[in-house]
């Protein structure tokens, strides 16, 4: 029995991460993590052999697919640029957990069509998991049950992204004010169509709001646990500051319910500064 949480990024000025392999420090606090990098260009092979060799062989990477893929192609006629970044990001192996597709809020129900045929034609042998942000999809349950329907011909999974607590009051800090603007405000979605679901979840500043509000998340998980599904749960907020620590107390408060989940690893911890 395994949950996996993390983060949006695995380096930020806040966080303890000695050295050069920040990635490595990473993984000894999180069993997964977001791979946003990816979105803006596809990685050399060789960085992406360094990624690997800094995780443990079940850490996961949810790799998000290149922006010209998913928002500059939306889909259509990428046949070389996807096996040019499945190439790339191949020595992941099975740290690879999931092919992430962030479709823009643009992308409506009717573009259904040409996910339907990226996913029917794209390799088999990857998971996908898709996040949409169209607010149709969140509000008709007609565009949700053919979005359902697309995912479910190949057992792609659906990424829903949790803003609610980020919008439950007004901001009241730049980093809120800037998630305000730039987050998607949809309908909260607890439906898990596969055995990995993946979810993304944004508090605010406050530590105790942030926690108060993925209560509902812990006894979600916990239920997922229970009829055998593998869930990945990545912790944001605003400034993601405090997601690290987030992150590890998510998964503690699930394992208070559920005693039998295995543990995360145990951190490296960072000596303070000295001046000699």
């Amino acid at each position: 029995m395994r949950l996996h949480v993390g983060c949006a990024q695995w380096t930020h000025p806040g966080w303890p991460q000695p050295g050069q392999e920040k990635l490595r420090a990473y993984a000894s606090w999180c069993n997964a993590v977001e791979s946003n990098t990816t979105f803006y260009a596809t990685p050399s092979r060789s960085t992406v052999e360094k990624w690997a060799g800094q995780t443990p062989p079940d850490f996961r990477f949810v790799v998000k697919l290149p922006q010209l893929i998913s928002h500059e192609r939306r889909l259509a006629g990428v046949e070389v640029e996807l096996r040019a970044f499945l190439s790339a990001i191949e020595p992941l192996a099975d740290r690879n957990h999931a092919l992430w597709i962030q479709l823009p809020a643009s992308f409506a129900p009717t573009d259904l069509g040409s996910l339907a045929a990226f996913l029917h034609h794209a390799p088999r042998h990857y998971r996908y998991a898709v996040e949409v942000r169209h607010p149709a999809f969140f509000d008709d349950a007609r565009s949700a049950g053919l979005l359902e329907q697309v995912l479910g011909r190949v057992g792609a999974e659906w990424i829903p992204f949790d803003t609610g607590t980020l919008f439950s009051r007004r901001p009241t800090s730049y980093a809120e004010r800037d998630a305000w603007m730039k987050k998607p405000r949809v309908t909260r979605r607890t439906r898990a169509l596969t055995a990995h679901p993946i979810v993304r979840y944004i508090g605010r500043d406050s530590v105790s709001e942030t926690v108060e509000g993925w209560d509902y998340l812990v006894e979600l998980v916990t239920t997922w646990l229970a009829e055998g599904r593998s869930p990945t749960i990545f912790l944001h907020t605003p400034d993601n500051a405090e997601a690290l620590n987030l992150a590890r107390r998510f998964h503690a408060d699930v394992r208070a319910l559920v005693p039998g989940l295995e543990p995360l690893p145990s951190p490296v911890l960072v000596e303070p500064p000295t001046l000699f």
